[in-house]
């Protein structure tokens, strides 16, 4: 419990003693080092039940604690706002504890699954994918250290109609030619096909238009279309040509994902291919329809009125026989939840499929799975580039290795120009280059609420001052030189005074916790990646204020290193719930 929390609960054991009343919580606010206190408590909640002016409240309740507690040194009260300065022992007591306690994590006995990436095998990841990779790991790592146990997943949509776009393309076009021969990575290999299968495509509707066909006639009856349809069903009816070929280029596709998801530091536990699950999906249609949840047409295509719910009209099941993107999405639940012993399930998607998800949910609960009001999904904003959306299909996407080797080049060219590496071999120079050019695109993705839409400005991602990654790395590394010069070992030191700036530190080294805690409820990043920049704040102004290795004082010098130390841990450790790693010299 950190002394925040402290207040609060001697607060409202106050307020009981004093005035009989129960469940009362007054705000605390912690205070910055320009202002007289530790903390400040608001009375105003008070003024209407007690009919009392806040300045005569504030008062009872400053000399209450002072009495009641060991809490208080002193108080004062301005304009009804209670300002009190706690006892420096609560402070040093507080510190010795968040030591002691670093590494315990309370385990919740609760197991949740998350799931993210989950690309399609037609293209190679892209701008959009990093940030749902970024925000679905981190969300994972903060409820691992907030003390549920986690499993990260993804389904690999490696089946449907893009999927037969790109293996025609190819086997119209493709004139044999392999990865490997062309020296591509296999994702961007497959991806080439699809945008090719898109260019052909167009011209066919092309053509069919000046022939007087209407464009929506054309584009159903234009020939690659339809041989794409029927590539569709002779895979579904397990065709061996079709299969051979779809199993060679999504074997090229995951080649070329796992080296992007290793530059990009993420990993899965468990792996899900929709060609497994979109079968289970269609198991649930017939217990669908046998509880009257799902009605058929005419046509044989079935459906799920959901009108009555506020949604419309859910097709399930093509009329041909074909399963849709949400038959896979319910086999895939009902199939993780038997193979798991899960309490919730989060899905990581971009907004645009808000609909999908309330439909998704809402049939789950229908066919009668007691566990649909624990699946939640993670809705996430889209990220766009100050020059724009992108297109898959036209080929106009930010490439996810592109990015990430734009934000390598961009870091070190910062980097020399700054004269910030110097000292270190090339070799380790170019470790930090990637360090430092990841922490900068990670921490920038992470930092902004999950829900909001983004724009991502590389060069802004890495300066070495505000809000951002590469200035987080800095005051890290900086607090390692302070430790090396001082030949740090932790000792353990009499009660010291601590001034204001190291209050503000264990302050909010002592929330770190509640942080987390707080980013599992939530499931928000941008709470940890703010909550660094705070600590770093308040840090870099105690160290800009304070003598250390040149304190004649043991005592105070080891009790500053002691705090130094910790705040580099904090900082290490927050980090890594976004997935950044450290550098040690800058």
């Amino acid at each position: 419990m950190n002394i925040k929390n402290i207040i609060e609960e001697k607060l409202s054991e106050v307020i009981l003693n004093v005035y009989q009343l129960k469940d009362i919580n007054l705000e605390v606010q912690e205070n910055k080092t320009e202002f007289e206190g530790d903390f400040t408590i608001v009375t105003f909640p008070l003024v209407k039940q007690l009919k009392k002016n806040p300045e005569s409240i504030a008062v009872e309740l400053g000399e209450a604690l002072t009495e009641q507690t060991e809490l208080l040194e002193s108080f004062n009260v301005i304009k009804g706002f209670l300002n009190v300065k706690v006892k420096n022992q609560f402070f040093v007591d507080q510190f010795r504890s968040i030591n002691n306690d670093f590494d315990t994590i309370e385990k919740k006995n609760s197991t949740v699954m998350v799931e993210y990436s989950s690309p399609n095998t037609n293209k190679p990841l892209h701008l959009g994918h990093i940030r749902n990779n970024l925000l679905g790991f981190s969300v994972g790592q903060i409820l691992k250290e907030a003390g549920y146990d986690v499993i990260k997943t993804q389904i690999i949509n490696d089946r449907g109609i893009h999927i037969c776009k790109s293996m025609l393309a190819w086997e119209k076009f493709g004139k044999g030619e392999t990865p490997e021969v062309t020296d591509t990575k296999g994702d961007k290999f497959v991806g080439n096909y699809y945008v090719k299968f898109d260019q052909e495509y167009k011209k066919e509707i092309s053509e069919l238009v000046a022939q007087g066909i209407s464009e929506e006639q054309a584009k159903k009856d234009a020939p690659l279309m339809k041989e794409a349809q029927k590539m569709l069903l002779d895979w579904e009816n397990g065709d061996e040509k079709v299969r051979n070929l779809w199993n060679e280029m999504n074997a090229w596709v995951y080649k070329g994902f796992n080296e992007t998801y290793k530059r990009l530091g993420v990993d899965f536990d468990q792996v899900q291919y929709e060609s497994n699950t979109y079968i289970l999906g269609k198991d649930l249609i017939q217990e669908g329809l046998d509880k009257g949840v799902l009605y058929q047409k005419e046509d044989g295509s079935v459906w799920c009125d959901l009108t009555e719910d506020g949604l419309d009209q859910k097709l399930l099941l093509r009329s041909d026989g074909t399963s849709v993107y949400m038959t896979q999405d319910l086999g895939t639940a009902v199939e993780r939840f038997k193979q798991n012993d899960i309490q919730k399930l989060i899905y990581t998607v971009g907004n645009e499929q808000d609909y999908h998800f309330q439909v998704l949910f809402k049939i789950l609960g229908k066919l009668g799975y007691s566990w649909a009001d624990q699946l939640y999904h993670l809705s996430y904003g889209m990220v766009e580039l100050p020059n724009g959306k992108m297109k898959s299909r036209e080929g106009t996407v930010v490439d996810a290795d592109d990015l990430m080797q734009e934000m390598h080049s961009t870091a070190k060219a910062k980097t020399i120009e700054l004269g910030k590496l110097e000292g270190l071999s090339d070799e380790e120079k170019e470790v930090s280059y990637e360090i430092i050019g990841q922490a900068a695109l990670k921490y920038f993705m992470l930092k902004v609420d999950p829900k909001k839409k983004m724009l991502f400005n590389p060069d802004e991602s890495i300066d070495f001052n505000g809000n951002t990654g590469p200035f987080i790395l800095y005051t890290y590394a900086r607090i390692q030189s302070l430790l090396n010069n001082g030949n740090y070992e932790y000792k353990e030191v009499p009660e010291i005074e601590a001034n204001q700036h190291e209050k503000e530190v264990i302050m909010l080294l002592s929330n770190y916790k509640g942080i987390v805690q707080k980013s599992a409820e939530l499931l928000s990043p941008a709470l940890v990646a703010n909550y660094i920049y705070d600590l770093v704040k308040a840090y870099n102004s105690f160290y800009q204020t304070n003598n250390i290795l040149k304190l004649e004082d043991e005592n105070l010098k080891q009790f500053r290193l002691n705090l130094s130390d910790l705040t580099a841990k904090t900082i290490k450790k927050s980090l890594h719930l976004l997935g950044i790693s450290t550098v040690n010299r800058m």
